[in-house]
């Protein structure tokens, strides 16, 4: 797609300084109208700083911005909103007491006689979430009821609300959605496109970025470091380009040899889901869950790790039978990771060192004390272990990346020595570089003779680290086979339950 004259959106030398760290150094972006433009790279390029100049969060120290050939410099985020600058962030910001009208209208609320016009709230919600293909969800309801991929959305209507939208930001707007939703949303992505509206697509799927989008500009440590026609660039390409190196190997497979059973599940059923799930997980096995959201992919692995009640059937974790706490799941060797870091996998608020240690604090202080020094020894220990960048242990986990996140979330299963890992979406949201680090992981860890169980919505992933996968249909887990034997295509349709 060639590039208009007047781009929509113009961004020159655009420079942002916090204390003495540069977050973005001299960034230059071209979004043309009726333009699908990908911002990629890697946790920490720059690419939420931009996006937050952008929207007005936050004042570039040096550098300028233009809209349709306009000087642009939005004093607030409502400036930002009020000269048609939407962002939907990969972080939901709904309020989850109120309705999902309510949400959608929220800030620019419709108003009869001083009074909030209820009628045209629904009528306007109705309509933005018609143009997403969600004609039929109830308005009233309120969106802490509504699944994530429904509150999704919520919060993408709520940025279509106003028919002065000319920039469309959307941050990883697929993280949440089920596979039919993923496609409403690419097909109103197209609508979007054709009626002119700029879009910028943050996503960390590269696969999606070569569906979607036309043009594509990569960051890198602050500075722009690559920009052309995603046709005209091979995914290898990219993928270089963000790390600044060469990812050989994306997926590594070492020889692996299954050992004795870790994990039993016979006829597992929970409340409501899954409804039925049997399995056996070995020793040195990485073990694949596929399906669609809100299969019971998630709450399988709630149900065994003892966060939600068991309603039926066997659970064998080592030796230990029957259902458990998650303080007796950790004792006898299992240990989770939520597909939730943000609320649930970590303390975003405490430290590094707190974050790792806090299941585990035996033996980092003489007696039942601990010792911040030892509680950071330990900490460094699994930093280095598992290249965690970070200033040091007890740097405030909320201020790293999404992918050092998940590392620090991992190495707290690593310090509590468990044998089985069970692993929800550990890859979500974070970009190219800490996916094959986090391959890499699970590889080492299965020849530790580490049983991995992993749910996962991204089929490559399934197919590329684990040995064999079991599709979780409408509550019912299917058999394991051989991932050497399965398509992507082949997983697909199980999931959707036409195989």
């Amino acid at each position: 797609m060639a590039a208009e004259a007047t781009p929509r959106l113009r961004v020159r030398g655009v420079t942002v300084r916090f204390g003495p760290t540069t977050a973005l150094a001299a960034v230059d972006l071209d979004v043309a109208g009726g333009e699908v433009h990908a911002v990629i790279g890697e946790n920490g390029a720059g690419k939420s700083t931009l996006m937050k100049v952008l929207s007005g969060a936050v004042a570039p120290d040096a550098g300028e911005l233009w809209i349709d050939g306009t000087p642009y410099r939005p004093a607030s985020p409502l400036d930002a909103a009020n000269r048609g600058i939407a962002m939907v962030y990969q972080e939901l910001s709904l309020v989850p007491h109120l309705g999902a009208a309510e949400n959608i209208v929220l800030g620019r609320e419709p108003l009869r006689r001083g009074l909030l016009d209820r009628r045209e709230t629904r009528a306007r919600a109705r309509a933005a979430l018609a143009a997403l293909g969600h004609a039929d969800l109830d308005p009233d309801l309120p969106v802490r009821r509504l699944p994530p991929a429904v509150q999704q959305i919520v919060e993408i209507a709520r940025a279509l609300r106003s028919s002065g939208t000319r920039v469309l930001v959307l941050d990883e707007p697929t993280s949440s959605l089920a596979a039919d939703d993923v496609e409403r949303l690419f097909e109103t992505i197209g609508r979007l496109r054709a009626g002119g509206l700029s879009i910028i697509y943050i996503s960390h799927v590269l696969e999606e970025v070569r569906r979607v989008a036309d043009r594509f500009t990569v960051l890198r440590d602050g500075r722009t470091v690559g920009a052309g026609r995603v046709a005209d660039v091979s995914t290898p390409a990219l993928i270089s380009m963000m790390a600044g190196r060469e990812v050989t190997q994306i997926f590594p497979r070492s020889a692996r040899h299954p050992g004795k059973p870790l994990l039993e599940l016979r006829d597992l059923a929970g409340s409501p889901k899954p409804s039925s799930a049997s399995l056996v997980l070995h020793a040195g096995e990485v073990l694949g869950i596929g399906g669609l959201v809100g299969s019971g992919r998630s709450e399988l692995l709630r149900v065994v790790f003892g966060l939600e009640p068991v309603r039926r059937g066997v659970i064998r974790v080592g030796a230990a039978w029957g259902p458990a706490s998650p303080w007796q799941r950790l004792a006898q060797g299992a240990g989770m990771l939520s597909e939730d870091r943000k609320r649930e996998g970590l303390a975003q608020a405490l430290s590094i060192a707190d974050n790792l240690t806090l299941s585990r604090l035996a033996g980092l202080g003489p007696g039942r004390l601990v010792t911040r020094g030892r509680q950071a020894e330990a900490a460094r220990h699994w930093m280095e272990a598992l290249s965690i960048r970070a200033a040091g242990p007890h740097q405030v986990v909320g201020e790293l990346s999404g992918g050092n996140q998940q590392k620090v979330a991992l190495a707290r299963l690593l310090h509590d020595e468990v044998d089985v890992l069970l692993l929800d979406e550990p890859t979500r949201g974070i970009d190219v570089g800490s996916k094959a680090e986090i391959y890499q992981l699970i590889d080492r860890l299965a020849l530790q003779g580490k049983a991995v169980l992993l749910v996962s919505s991204y089929l490559p992933e399934l197919l590329g680290t684990c040995d064999r996968v079991a599709v979780m249909t409408r509550g019912v887990l299917g058999p394991a086979r051989p991932a050497s034997e399965l398509s992507e295509h082949q997983l697909l349709t199980e999931a959707v339950g036409e195989a």
